[in-house]
């Protein structure tokens, strides 16, 4: 393993790696190591941040797949080791007690667990409804401070002699809007 100093602006961060083997390429190789996977710690501006090997085995509650590939609790105390041993005996001598805190060390959650739901659909619904919130602020705000007055062509009477123009210029007379007047009555054909 070795350590090795960067610097940037001022501001210090020690990258400390702990291998067992290196692979080609890289700019050490230990010869004549057995070759274990390898992680990398970050230690500095921010903490400590543990970059894992995603080929090991390694613990997931999932229904889809029930049994993880390692046990929930690895380091047995010294409890835990004796009630491993007494599991090896008969099941009927272990107390209901006993019998939950073995099924604790191999899994950390039932299904029954994993099944409950949670309340996390309220935070989502209640960011959603935020935002919509603030949209509707947001267009408030613009229609009162960054649009003008409604434009003169939205007025009932400039709608009316707009029609009327469009009705006086035959506009689309055979299938469209002048084909729907009669000209002869001033009136909408019926």
């Amino acid at each position: 393993s070795f350590k090795k100093n960067n610097s940037f602006k001022g501001l210090s961060c020690d990258l400390v790696f702990l291998t067992e083997c290196w692979r080609p390429g890289h700019s050490v190789l230990l010869a004549n190591e057995p070759c274990q996977p390898q992680s990398a710690y970050v230690v500095g501006m921010v903490g400590v941040a543990k970059v894992e090997d995603y080929a090991l085995p390694a613990y997931f509650d999932r229904r889809e797949s029930p049994l993880p590939d390692i046990q929930y609790i690895q380091e047995l105390s010294t409890t835990q080791k004796s009630l491993k041993e007494k599991e090896k005996g008969p099941w009927a001598a272990l107390s209901n007690d006993e019998k939950v805190a073995l099924y604790r060390i191999s899994f950390k959650e039932t299904f029954a667990e994993m099944n409950k739901g949670s309340g996390q659909w309220k935070s989502v619904v209640g960011g959603i409804l935020f935002f919509i919130g603030l949209t509707g602020l947001v267009v408030v705000w613009q229609r009162k401070y960054v649009f003008g007055d409604v434009p003169h062509t939205f007025d009932p009477e400039y709608k009316q002699q707009e029609l009327q123009r469009m009705l006086d210029m035959r506009i689309n007379p055979v299938e469209g809007f002048s084909a729907k007047w009669d000209y002869e009555n001033k009136a909408w054909k019926k």
